[in-house]
């Protein structure tokens, strides 16, 4: 039975959710669709399991101090395994379930983990497989039992069997308060998460953040869109990743409403339709990816809806973001949205399940203006964000009435923002970490004798007050003619096409841009079956002549484009390449967050890049790849390098201050 009451302020979240189980505690928590029925848990019943699974982690020997694996994808049991071990202020350290398991290890030892709560037997595998390497791990525990039947159980455990453990031990009274007072110890300060970034430029840090800097985050957000328990979200984000941890943890205890875990990752969007949520979160790539679906299946639909569906998006570019941000709009253009409302709009909010949707956000990188105006000209409230896992998330936001495509907002509510002399984006708050975990020299280099953190990216205030963001400071370079080269930027313009899955950009140093492209096999191959198209492989379809020249029409417009801006016009794209596969986390090549590694990328296609300045039409290259089972390939190909045309820049450089009072 969950405490009628809990002592002092509610500081930390297992007390946020003895709250809840008290004031909100018949209302539904958490859902999971498992087989294709939904189950759930109200606020009280999530409490109680709860603290059954923190009793049964001291059961097994969990100390305060210490840390605890998280493995897997979204389910409620892991999110519970965070706070449990939080009850005994234990430290969760979530890891991504698609980390191989050389990454797993790294995370596992550098934090010292005494037990690993994992999703299922994959997971228990790779845990197992790099177990010599791990001499602090004492407990395995696993939320899907299939397949483990015969696994040896002497340090391996059901998290069911934890939870039942626990909940027979408080029945004895004295047992019962003592565990409560365990759990009323916590103070706001002490670390309630190791969040280990993505990795970019070498070895994952471990980001420690405190409970009072994630409450802080958590309450920052929730109050600055009205966030509340009638409020429904999915969880389908990496859980090792700062925005789910906010978004789906968080903020759901904060403002009290509904995770919903879907059943897979490929059921997502349906998932999120059923439930009919009403916050959502995305990366850029996930808008991108159902924006490519739905072009791909309307070029098979019949010759009036094709006809209907590009008229109608005609009239939302014109006229649908005044009309979402409460703009004059004339009535007859009201009424013409409207009836494209019905036929075109609605349906396509419909499909991609944000029918209900109250706010959505996209961020980890830059979403392209075109893209960003699409959803929002039918509809759905999308904002950007700006925010860092030093920074519990929020560096800057968009407020209701002042969004705009080229700007990812002003400074987040108790946020400061000041920019250095060489443009970088200095930040500080409340809920900025700690430091990093076991690395004082790194937490010393990132801080200011003045407490903002150095966020590594490059940016400026414009006229409005609006931060815009050009690049990661250190890769904004320059050409040698002296010209800018943002490669992030000349990149997102590209990946604003449905059929570029992927862009990296190169030029700092050299006489000019270049860009290597990965094609969107989706895309790219449906254009194929319609146009009979012959291919057995991406590497067959991303060398064909005619892709070639489909990508080197969005390369020119790209050029049009960066010739009509003052300080992009020097960094059009001379030529370009389609590389003979597909950008690969597991090859070391993308972060688990899908981030392009563009030093290491140079380094493994050397030979294309120097294709790339030399002059030549092709350039042979062989690459080692990983597979899904570990196994590791080599794939050889002939890649051509094609030209581009650059244009006369039509404005005059100009020299743009870059720093602004916040």
């Amino acid at each position: 039975m969950v405490p009628s009451a809990a002592a002092g302020v509610a500081d930390t979240f297992p007390k946020l959710l003895l709250r809840n189980a008290r004031e909100r505690g018949a209302r539904t928590a958490f859902r999971h669709k498992d087989l294709g029925i939904w189950q759930s848990w109200t606020w009280a019943e999530v409490a109680e399991q709860i603290r059954a699974y923190a009793k049964g982690f001291e059961l097994l020997g969990l100390k305060r101090g210490e840390t605890v694996a998280i493995i897997g994808y979204n389910r409620p049991r892991l999110y519970w395994s965070m706070a449990a071990a939080q009850w005994l202020g234990a430290i969760p350290v979530p890891v991504y379930a698609d980390s191989v398991a050389d990454e797993m290890a790294y995370v596992l030892d550098h934090a010292g983990a005494v037990f690993a709560c994992v999703q299922d037997q994959e997971q228990v595998d790779k845990v197992l497989s790099v177990a010599e390497r791990l001499p602090n791990l004492r407990h395995m525990l696993y939320d899907e039992p299939r397949g483990l039947r015969d696994y040896d159980h002497a340090k391996l455990h059901d998290i069911g069997n934890v939870i039942e453990a626990g909940r027979a031990a408080l029945k004895d009274a004295a047992a019962s308060a003592a565990h409560d007072r365990e759990m009323e110890q916590g103070k706001s300060d002490d670390l309630a998460i190791i969040l280990y970034t993505s990795g970019t430029t070498g070895r994952p840090k471990g980001v420690m953040l405190t409970h009072f800097n994630v409450i802080t985050a958590a309450e920052i957000g929730c109050s600055f869109d009205g966030l509340n328990e009638n409020d429904e979200i999915i969880a389908y984000l990496p859980i090792a990743w700062v925005g789910d941890h906010v978004f789906s943890y968080a903020q759901a205890i904060i403002a009290g409403f509904c995770v919903n875990c879907p059943e897979g990752p490929e059921t997502v969007v349906d998932d999120r339709r059923e439930i009919g949520t009403t916050y959502a979160f995305a990366p850029p790539r996930v808008f991108e990816t159902m924006l490519t679906l739905t072009m791909v299946r309307m070029e098979d639909a019949g010759p009036l809806m094709r006809k209907l569906f590009h008229y109608f998006l005609g009239v939302a570019k014109q006229h649908g973001e005044k009309i979402l941000n409460g703009e004059p709009v004339p009535l007859s253009a009201r009424l013409l949205y409207k009836l494209g409302d019905i036929i075109i709009y609605a349906p396509l909010r419909n499909r991609f399940g944000l029918t209900n949707i109250k706010v959505g956000y996209t961020a980890g990188e830059a979403i392209g203006p075109e893209l960003f105006r699409f959803y929002r000209s039918i509809g759905v409230n999308l904002k950007q964000l700006y925010g860092q896992t030093e920074a519990g998330v929020y560096i800057t936001m968009q407020p209701d009435g002042e969004i705009k495509a080229d700007t990812v907002g002003k400074p987040a509510p108790q946020v400061e923002i000041k920019i250095a002399d060489n443009g970088e984006v200095l930040y500080r708050s409340p809920s900025i970490f700690r430091g990093y975990y076991k690395d004082d020299e790194k937490t010393a280099e990132t801080m200011t004798d003045d407490g903002y953190v150095r966020s590594g990216d490059a940016g400026f205030f414009d006229e409005s007050g609006h931060l815009k963001i050009i690049d990661r400071a250190k890769d904004v370079g320059k050409l040698n003619s002296g010209e800018l080269f943002p490669p992030k930027y000349i990149e997102n313009k590209l990946k604003f096409y449905p059929n570029i899955k992927e862009v990296v950009a190169f030029g700092q140093g050299r006489d000019y841009a270049t860009v290597a492209l990965n094609i969107d096999l989706t895309a790219v191959g449906n254009w194929a079956e319609r146009n009979n198209v012959v291919y057995a492989s991406y590497q067959e379809l991303a060398g064909h002549p005619q892709v070639y020249e489909m990508m080197a029409k969005h390369v020119d417009e790209v050029n049009r484009s960066l010739a009509a801006e003052p300080m992009m016009g020097g960094a059009q794209i001379k030529r370009f390449l389609i590389l003979h596969k597909e950008l690969d986390a597991d090859d070391g090549e993308l972060t688990r967050t899908q981030k392009v590694r563009r030093g290491f990328i140079a380094e493994r296609y050397a030979p294309l890049v120097e294709a790339l300045y030399n002059g030549s039409t092709q350039a042979d290259i062989s690459t080692e790849v990983t597979f899904e089972d570990g196994r590791k390939g080599v794939i050889s190909a002939t890649v051509k390098v094609a030209d581009a045309k650059i244009y006369p820049v039509t404005a005059p450089a100009a020299t743009s201050a870059t720093k602004e009072a916040a």
